[in-house]
């Protein structure tokens, strides 16, 4: 089977932002770093990790190093990640020193009987398994500093990624920093299985990003894999309809989502959406508005 890669950068972006050569870089390198992974045989848990820990590292995107500060100036991170074979899956919420939430969050997964660890202790359960905690002030970035003091709301995004690989196997993974002026210990839809994430090999892997209580609200992971699988949907059709849902109830953003047969959908309904993929001819497509 041919692998496939879908990866997202966050939705919501505005022109006035400028978002440049460097964005689409890191992007590429993003990309390139999952599709790596999945060319050498390997798993497409392996890959989204991969992928998504380009773009935690990076300060461009609202994730790990360029998460957004909350009301009271403080990074809380939340991210997740599923594994279509089997269903496992695993999250954290609202952690503050992680340097990769990423790799915390499938270490719930693969290390504990939970789901999905918030705070403090998500961070103790990081630490005890050997995951690289910073000190605040690595995550706290000029840029995002200047989004708080101009007060911009719902200045939002997320990283993700979505894979299919060459034993025909599903993943997905999401991570994010909320939104700007978030209050304390608001969590989105990054972290919850179902909504701003979610994989299952009898369907899809889904990433989402946009205004996070909309998608929460739409359920819109599992509501793509829930048409695919009851209705028959194809998996544009199933993306754009959940998209529609998210509409619906006042929100916006977007989503990357990739099936078992290596269709991709990447749709959105804000002005933007940072993502990028190889399909299943090769084809490498990297893209913003």
């Amino acid at each position: 089977m041919k692998p496939v890669i879908a990866i997202h950068g966050g939705a919501g972006v505005r022109r006035r932002d400028k978002p440049g050569t460097r964005h689409r870089e890191v992007l590429g390198d993003a990309l390139d770093a999952g599709y790596e992974v999945l060319k050498q045989g390997g798993s497409s848990l392996d890959a989204v990790t991969a992928a998504v820990l380009v773009l935690e590292d990076s300060p461009l995107f609202n994730a790990g190093r360029g998460s957004c500060f909350n009301a009271d100036g403080e990074i809380e991170m939340d991210a997740s990640i599923m594994d279509g074979a089997d269903l496992r899956a695993g999250a954290v919420a609202a952690v503050r020193r992680i340097r990769n939430p990423i790799l915390a969050a499938r270490a719930v997964m693969e290390s504990s009987p939970h789901v999905l660890l918030a705070g403090a202790g998500a961070e103790r359960f990081a630490r005890a398994h050997g995951l690289k905690l910073e000190f605040e002030r690595y995550f706290q970035t000029a840029r995002r500093l200047s989004a708080l003091k101009r007060n911009l709301k719902r200045h939002h995004g997320t990283v993700g990624a979505v894979a299919l690989d060459q034993a025909g196997n599903l993943a997905a993974a999401t991570s994010t920093g909320g939104y700007t002026g978030k209050l304390p210990g608001r969590i989105g839809d990054s972290p919850l299985i179902g909504a701003g994430n979610y994989a299952d090999n009898r369907a899809c892997a889904v990433s989402g990003t946009g205004l996070g209580e909309a998608f929460i609200r739409a359920a819109v992971g599992h509501d793509i894999c829930a048409r695919m699988l009851y209705a028959r949907a194809s998996l544009a059709a199933a993306a754009r309809a959940a998209l529609a849902a998210v509409a619906r109830v006042g929100g916006d953003g977007g989503l990357i989502a990739v099936d078992g047969r290596g269709n991709v959908a990447m749709p959105f309904n804000s002005e933007g959406m940072h993502r990028a993929c190889v399909d299943r001819r090769g084809r490498r497509t990297v893209a913003i508005f």
